[in-house]
């Protein structure tokens, strides 16, 4: 039943991706913890997120800027490496607490938000999304205050935001993988919601233009909210 249940889930944000570029994986991981033990969450939810962030980048291909990956590549490459130090260092059982003061701040804090994105610069980027991501899952709007920027064209900046997210995520799971995480464990669950990714992009690609963003960015910001504090109060 939880294998449905988070197939069913994992379709729904990656509608919610598909239409306004971000927000769907962060709903996505503070609504796992209802669901899976605190040390499998963020190695679930990157596996989830390459098959949601590859198949919508293969839907909007035509408008992918292919220009800035080499930038943000180097720049992951050293985050990755760099972050992954503090596994070692921290008990998983606090990733809830990341995860949920992680997304309020994102949220909400118009300060927090102006330290880690006014670096704008593709090294830099690379380096804090990815790196941050093997922490608190995922940081894809990172990337997007420097596309939207740079590209007005909301299909470029949602095509080339999927990409990067896509080597994100790739890179975080060769990190658990290194650290003994065991895939097979969930592997009707992880079926059911590549299932569920896939759908949803292909959904989300085609009903982008047809749903209003600005009501649907403010909802989903309350929702968020909610489960953020519900994953922080989980730890106590």
């Amino acid at each position: 039943m939880d294998a449905f249940i988070l197939g069913c889930i994992s379709f729904c944000t990656s509608v919610i991706t598909g239409v306004i570029g971000v927000g769907g994986g962060l709903l996505l991981i503070a609504i796992l913890p209802s669901f899976l033990p605190a040390n499998d969450l963020i190695p679930i939810h990157g596996l989830n997120q390459i098959t949601s962030n590859v198949s919508r980048a293969y839907f909007g291909y035509k408008n992918i800027q292919f220009q800035v990956i080499p930038k943000f590549l180097i720049g992951s490459l050293v985050g990755v490496g760099t972050f992954a130090c503090f596994l070692t260092m921290i008990s998983l059982t606090y990733i809830p607490l990341f995860i949920g003061t992680y997304i309020l701040l994102s949220l909400w804090s118009q300060s927090f938000n102006n330290k880690i994105t006014k670096y704008e610069n593709y090294y830099v980027i690379g380096f804090f999304q990815t790196g941050l991501s093997v922490i608190v899952g995922t940081t894809g709007q990172l990337a997007m205050v420097k596309l939207l920027k740079e590209f007005k064209d909301k299909d470029k900046v949602i095509a080339t935001s999927a990409l990067l997210m896509s080597l994100t995520h790739i890179l975080k799971i060769i990190v658990f993988i290194y650290f003994g995480f065991v895939f097979h464990d969930y592997l009707s669950i992880i079926i059911s919601m590549i299932i569920g990714s896939i759908l949803g992009s292909y959904c989300g690609s085609k009903l982008r233009d047809k749903i209003k963003g600005e009501k649907l960015i403010f909802a989903l910001k309350i929702l968020l909210s909610m489960l953020a504090v519900k994953s922080i109060l989980s730890i106590i």
